[in-house]
């Protein structure tokens, strides 16, 4: 298994501008931003940050806090752009703002998986607001988006039409990622493409419970069964949890040992404009066809 790191560069909408002593400051679109940042343990590049809102953080390290807004930040959002898709950021009350920037090369490397493919079959997981269901939407997926909150797959439906995408192949549905899985695998169905990013601690549309240590394993067992030997990739994003890239490495390549290809596991991080140095922001593994 080979260790790696997927580097998220700036780019016209978004940037890491500077990082440090807990903080980071980033741009979207024409706003910047101050919000907490653990892993940034070095001193920032610069002494003052000049931004149109910051995060302050709650008492418990497991979420809560708010936005304090200094700037015309409008209250439904602003449009952005990653490419040719087209979507709306806005600040949510979980410190983020709608979508995950450091996703970017992992958008880009899947339509890399698919070129050349037919109408590929993709099935994005725990999907948020679709962006990375649009990028690879545009690049000629059909997809099938799947998340459990109805206001995360509305604002995904409201992004497609931002985007142009509102007559695209897609899927959209509210359902538990893991039983609608377990029903795929029933009714036979494959995939040339799966991305998943489950949370640490969720909830289903029916009320049930998701704990990734306990479902992540079962989860990832299913989804091998949708895949075959011409399928072309996985991809698996965990974010805010003591997990090593090593250990969910693992699962993969016990999962994918009957099939050819290969597994990575690694890090994700964003490249930050002050001074180059990489921020790491989550773990990953990914098994890959070629």
């Amino acid at each position: 298994m080979t260790l790696s790191t997927l580097i998220g560069e700036p780019w016209a909408d978004y940037g890491l501008i500077d990082s440090g002593h807990g903080r980071k400051l980033e741009r979207y679109g024409r706003f910047r931003f101050i919000r907490p940042e653990p892993q940034a343990l070095w001193a920032p590049a610069a002494p003052d940050w000049r931004a149109d809102g910051a995060f302050i953080p709650g008492s418990d390290e497991d979420g809560g806090g708010r936005w304090q807004l200094t700037g015309p930040v409008p209250d439904e959002g602003w449009p952005l752009d990653w490419n040719e898709v087209r979507f709306q950021a806005n600040c949510t009350p979980f410190r983020h703002l709608g979508f995950f920037p450091d996703m970017a090369p992992v958008w880009s490397w899947m339509r890399e998986r698919i070129a050349g493919r037919d109408a590929p079959s993709v099935m994005n997981l725990f999907g948020y607001t679709g962006v990375g269901t649009l990028a690879l939407a545009a690049a000629g997926a059909q997809m099938v988006h799947v998340d459990a909150s109805r206001k995360s797959v509305d604002a995904a439906r409201a992004n497609a039409i931002l985007s142009g995408q509102a007559a695209a192949p897609i899927r959209w549905l509210v359902d538990d990622a893991a039983k609608f899985v377990a029903r795929e695998v029933r009714r036979g169905h494959r995939y040339d493409g799966i991305i998943l990013d489950p949370p640490k601690y969720g909830r289903g549309p029916a009320g049930e419970v998701w704990r990734l240590e306990e479902g992540l394993p079962a989860l990832i067992t299913d989804c091998r069964r949708l895949l075959d030997a011409e399928s072309r990739f996985l991809f698996l994003t965990v974010y805010a949890v003591r997990m090593s890239a090593l250990a969910i490495g693992e699962l993969l390549a016990q999962a994918f040992a009957d099939l050819p290809g290969r597994v990575e596991a690694g890090e994700l991080a964003v490249r930050e404009e002050a001074r180059g140095l990489l921020l790491p922001t989550a773990i990953f593994a990914r098994w890959t066809a070629d």
